[in-house]
């Protein structure tokens, strides 16, 4: 199965917003509104769907969310999907979801992360369709630091197409800006040095293939099941490897542990040729930290394990494209991901 990229997007494309996991809540409707305008002063028409209620944990009833995500990512009409960002259970909407009408239709843009993730990954791998782990429309205000792209900047890239990013070096302390106290924020405080580490031993790390991955705690529900396949996926593109990154949002070393262990006798890592793992604020326990939770479960694997890689919840943000090949370049002076769309 190849990969399927939508077409780049240009200025007058029309981009869809809708949750399909949590809504917005109306002390946060202000940020919403600049969100949407920051998107539209990059030339994009802004259209939101119906399925935004905040006032509770999801939007609207799972068959809602499933039909107008569905309705938005078959009309040739929308170039691109944004959710204002995750939630908590988006992962009843992924049954209701025709991943028949989805492969036949022509290929969108799905874009977010953290419950995302539990629509981007079975999207790609059950469709060959392209996805972006890239920042939800909520952060795409924030300025993008240098080295890194916004995921406004990638969908632009036509396939084919090839772009690297780099570890700013810098990230956020935990934390995250009172968007309902200042809604027109858009400085990152990236106040705490920092870059990739690798966690399985030293010497530098080279090594390619294709993209796959998304949020530890609401990934770990598709493990196992034909929505999260990733043996399938790595068999279908076996010449060209597998780089895996996972990222843990909240959960305690000892649950995510158990967590990554789990995903691992599911089969989720067999593939991977390295893992990535995104910097995490989850804590950690007294006699087990979130690395040694990463090395503990997925040690055995005996691959490269770089941790840190700012494709998480901790600002900033690195998208990465599922479906995409990748070369991971990590060294004393290095800290690299390339993505080719092909």
């Amino acid at each position: 199965m190849s990969i399927r990229y939508p077409r780049p997007l240009r200025p007058g494309d029309r981009i869809a917003v809708t949750s399909p996991s949590s809504g917005v809540p109306e002390e946060l409707r202000a940020r919403l509104d600049v969100a949407v305008r920051a998107v539209e002063a990059r030339g994009y028409e802004v259209v939101l769907g119906d399925c935004m209620d905040g006032s509770g944990h999801v939007s609207a009833p799972a068959a809602d969310r499933a039909a107008e995500l569905t309705a938005m990512l078959t009309d040739p009409a929308v170039r691109a999907v944004v959710p204002p960002w995750g939630g908590e259970t988006g992962i009843d909407v992924v049954p209701l979801l025709d991943f028949d009408r989805l492969r036949d239709a022509e290929p969108t843009w799905l874009v977010g992360y953290s419950d995302m993730s539990t629509l981007l990954t079975p999207l790609t791998l059950l469709t060959g369709t392209a996805t972006l782990h890239g920042a939800n429309l909520m952060e795409t205000p924030y300025r993008t630091p240098e080295g890194l792209l916004s995921w406004l900047d990638v969908v632009t890239v036509p396939e084919g197409g090839t772009f690297t990013q780099n570890s700013p070096g810098r990230y956020r302390s935990p934390g995250w800006d009172d968007w309902a106290a200042d809604p027109h924020v858009d400085t990152l405080r990236l106040d705490t040095p920092g870059t990739w580490r690798r966690l399985d031993g030293d010497g530098d790390v080279d090594v390619r293939g294709r993209l796959v991955g998304g949020c530890v705690e609401t990934l770990s529900g598709l493990a196992g099941t034909p929505y999260g396949d990733v043996s399938a996926f790595a068999r279908a593109h076996a010449p060209e490897g597998l780089i895996v990154y996972v990222e843990a949002c909240e959960d305690n070393a000892f649950s995510i542990c158990r967590t990554l262990h789990g995903m691992r006798l599911a089969g989720f890592f067999d593939a991977a040729d390295a893992v990535l793992i995104g910097r995490t604020a989850a804590p950690d326990r007294p006699s087990l930290t979130q690395y040694d939770a990463v090395l503990d479960a997925l040690g055995p694997l005996g691959v490269p394990l770089i941790a840190d890689v700012e494709c998480g919840h901790v600002q900033p943000h690195l998208p990465l494209v599922n479906g995409a090949l990748g070369r991971v370049v990590h060294t004393a002076t290095r800290h690299e991901v390339t993505q080719t769309l092909a």
